[in-house]
């Protein structure tokens, strides 16, 4: 018999901002495209028929901001974020070639974008990198197959002149470039935030995790996030995203005694009021504070006490760490505020999460729905449409005619993804993840590599995206 479709989706209910589509109807499936939307469609039309009747259609989701790779995230990051109802995300620090090697050992059918980390004595030589050495870093990224670079300030900061720099290069080649704010002048806070803004200047910049700028480091948190939510309506050069989760994620890697990572020291351990020390770190672990994120049944896991201190010196003190630092009221109000043109102030709601266990965008992000903080045709805007455009994916994030078939299928009522769908094929269902393989987001700089790892290459052209196009 011949079919007209290969997979067909009935009777769900189909959200679609993009192309005004809220109500029941059918989706069609042809070769990884979306070919028909329709009240009706015969199910014998179809090799393949799914009945997702009570549950919700969006366009897949895209997290503008993931650990996917051996020295953040690890081998578990493509299946965790499958299971989280994600279909293309964007791993914020690389090392690409640490990517490319899980998505090809790990891959469970994601799109998977890489921004490669800018870090002294790794990628650059010192903290004041010049013109050339950052030049020659942003072409050998792109050449790898990344989209461009990841300033990671608040672990491993620049001075205010490099960064600018660094950014102002990115700008030069088109190439993407992501800020966790904080220089050798201004840590990773609201002073750090409003830096990075004034460094940007006009160049397009995204700065990553607004709401962990506004933890009340400096002033109080409400004050930081008005004055954050302020600066982002007066640049809108600059893209952004912010997480719903309580949780961080920073290195638990230590030196000398001392953590590598600035981050971990102010803005997880002095926090908890613990010493910014290895000891100190021992300590908040045992306590609970610090909680180390642990390989367990297919899956990182969070956990403390003294199991947890094992792990961690196992391992050299190499692994990802997590403090409960994040307060409710900056993330809702961030996820919710709005420009006087009625876009939303920050783009995307992310999670900083693949590998590091807080894939909340849906749990999380459906409350808000719940909430009416936002509408559920919003919560696919920040979830799906924005971050889209922002990666000049201009086939993905809705459901055009010949749109890609990127799927992720709601239960509104449980608050979790049953069902993910990428480029026409079920990578997962009710949390059995049975997806193959990954396709790599690269620019034209980086197919060939990318092609020959064995992986494939969906190019784009960053000129022509939102994150150049505002």
């Amino acid at each position: 018999m011949s079919y007209q479709f290969d997979l067909l989706l009935k009777n769900g209910r189909v959200v679609d901002p993009i192309t005004n589509k809220d109500g029941i109807m059918d989706v069609g499936i042809v070769e990884g495209k979306i070919v028909e939307i329709a009240p009706s469609i015969c199910p014998t039309l179809s090799q393949d028929v799914v009945d997702v009747t009570g549950k919700m259609v969006v366009p897949g989701i895209i997290d503008l901001h993931v650990h996917a790779s051996s020295w953040l995230g690890g081998r578990f990051a493509h299946k965790m974020l499958a299971q989280a109802g994600v279909t293309t995300a964007l791993d914020m620090s690389g090392p690409m070639d640490s990517v490319i090697d899980i998505a090809n050992n790990y891959g469970v059918g994601l799109n998977i974008a890489c921004i490669q980390y800018v870090r002294p004595e790794h990628t650059v030589k010192t903290n004041d990198p010049d013109e050339t050495e950052l030049q020659d870093l942003v072409d050998r990224c792109l050449s790898d197959g990344a989209l461009g670079v990841k300033l990671l300030g608040g672990h491993y900061p620049l001075t205010p002149d490099a960064t600018a720099r660094a950014i102002e290069v990115a700008n030069k080649n088109h190439a993407y470039v992501a800020f966790h704010a904080g220089t050798m002048k201004n840590g990773s806070n609201i002073e750090g935030f409003l830096e990075a803004v004034e460094l940007a200047g006009k160049h397009s910049l995204h700065i990553a995790h607004v709401n962990s700028y506004c933890r009340g480091l400096k002033k109080p948190y409400m004050q930081e996030t008005e004055e954050a939510i302020a600066a982002l309506v007066a640049h809108p050069n600059i893209r952004s995203e912010s997480y719903l989760s309580t949780l961080n994620g920073t290195s638990a890697k230590c030196s000398n005694g001392v953590p590598e990572s600035l981050a971990t020291q102010n803005g997880g351990l002095k926090v908890g009021g613990f010493p910014p020390t290895e000891v100190g770190m021992e300590a908040a672990i045992l306590a609970g504070w610090a909680q180390i994120n642990m390989e367990s049944s297919g899956k990182m896991t969070l956990a403390s006490g003294k199991a947890a201190v094992d792990y961690w010196r196992q391992r050299g003190t190499d692994t990802t760490v997590s403090f409960l630092v994040n307060p409710p009221e900056p993330r809702l109000r961030l996820a919710a505020a709005k420009r006087p043109s009625g876009d939303f102030v920050v783009d995307a709601i992310s999670t900083d999460g693949g590998g590091i266990p807080r894939n909340v965008i849906i749990e999380m992000g459906l409350s808000l729905v719940k909430l009416q903080v936002l509408t559920i045709q919003e919560f696919v805007l920040k979830t799906s449409s924005n971050p889209a455009a922002i990666l000049g994916l201009s086939n993905k994030g809705h459901f055009r005619p010949n749109a890609d078939a990127d799927i992720t299928i709601l239960d509104y009522a449980m608050q979790k993804a049953y069902m993910t769908i990428t480029n026409g094929r079920v990578i997962m269902c009710d949390g059995l993840v049975f997806g193959k393989g990954s396709a790599i987001i690269t620019t034209a700089a980086g197919e060939m590599n990318v092609r020959s790892k064995g992986l494939k290459a969906i190019v784009v052209d960053l000129v022509t995206s939102a994150f150049y196009q505002r």
